[in-house]
């Protein structure tokens, strides 16, 4: 009996080291292309910058770190609060949270509406939600812009029915960003929405009516616990792109309502401050740390009280 238990010891520690043989190059490649970048950019946060950009090896210092969230008086050496930093960082915190609610707020309805239609046309549906990832998104700021821009089609609609006498002014502001984001980032809420409402066995919605449930008592106690597996994906691939967004702030907001991402080019590029860029960058991907374990945290407690 023992030797039969060690053959089978053996035969399946032979077994794992064969898949991790087989995943080696992946894992090769994704260490070299994704978590070395990285690293390099951990080790630029903390070096000297360089006179006309990069950075001075073998020299450190904390004051790309230190530059994320301070700033040291030129004169009198004082030091106070990055303001510029740090009223961009709640920007583009703000706007993402408000992206990540309202694509919900928007998507749920139409991933219901997709899922609740006859088999042989769901799939029409999807694709039609799918058409916009045809096209570039760099194409898909500009056809934003000419809706919201003062002669755009929205103010042309909004002045031939007397709604308003002058253009509003939507460009260049946080409103046009946060168009700009629902829009590109909708389709990644609604797929995953649609997945989970997919799988939702609509009977329990017909014996919540039958027992004389109202339609929000349905919708909260029944078909949003269900589908929250799609809700926290949905979110999650909403929020980091939006955390992140550099096309659609440079496109609509023009130059003005920088967020992170323009931040962080801004930095790389004409400020010429490898470190802090770095800094930044590193900023960045803790926030979206943060967040996603925030979400995983809820999702596995919720699980937990729901058996």
């Amino acid at each position: 009996m023992a030797s039969a238990e060690e053959t089978a010891r053996q035969a399946e520690r032979k077994q794992i080291r064969g898949r991790w043989l087989l995943s080696a190059p992946a894992l090769v490649i994704i260490f070299v292309a994704a978590i070395g970048p990285l690293f390099v950019m951990l080790a630029y946060s903390f070096m000297v910058k360089g006179d006309y950009g990069d950075v001075k090896p073998g020299q450190y210092s904390l004051d790309g770190w230190f530059s994320v969230f301070f700033q040291r008086d030129i004169f009198d050496d004082t030091v106070t609060f990055a303001d510029a930093h740090l009223s961009i960082i709640w920007r583009s915190l703000r706007l993402s949270v408000i992206t990540t609610l309202a694509t919900l707020v928007l998507g749920f309805p139409t991933a219901y509406f997709i899922a609740t239609r006859p088999r042989h046309t769901r799939e029409v549906w999807v694709f039609l939600v799918t058409i916009p990832f045809w096209t570039n998104l760099l194409i898909r700021a500009f056809a934003m812009q000419q809706v919201i821009r003062n002669e755009g089609i929205l103010n042309s609609l909004l002045r031939a029915t007397g709604i308003i006498d002058q253009p509003l002014q939507i460009m260049y502001t946080d409103w046009a960003i946060l168009f700009g984001m629902v829009y590109v980032y909708l389709p990644l809420m609604v797929l995953p929405l649609y997945a989970s409402m997919e799988k939702l066995d609509f009977r329990l919605v017909e014996a919540g009516y039958d027992l004389y449930a109202s339609r929000l008592a349905v919708l909260r106690r029944i078909i949003i616990p269900l589908v929250k597996p799609g809700i926290v994906a949905g979110s999650i691939l909403v929020f980091i792109p939006s955390l992140g967004a550099y096309v659609i702030p440079r496109v609509l907001g023009g130059g003005k309502n920088l967020m992170l991402g323009n931040l962080i080019e801004l930095q790389f590029g004409a400020g010429r401050n490898w470190p802090l860029g770095a800094a930044l960058s590193i900023a960045l991907m803790a926030i979206v740390m943060v967040a996603l374990l925030f979400y995983v945290r809820n999702a596995a407690r919720s699980g937990a009280q729901h058996g």
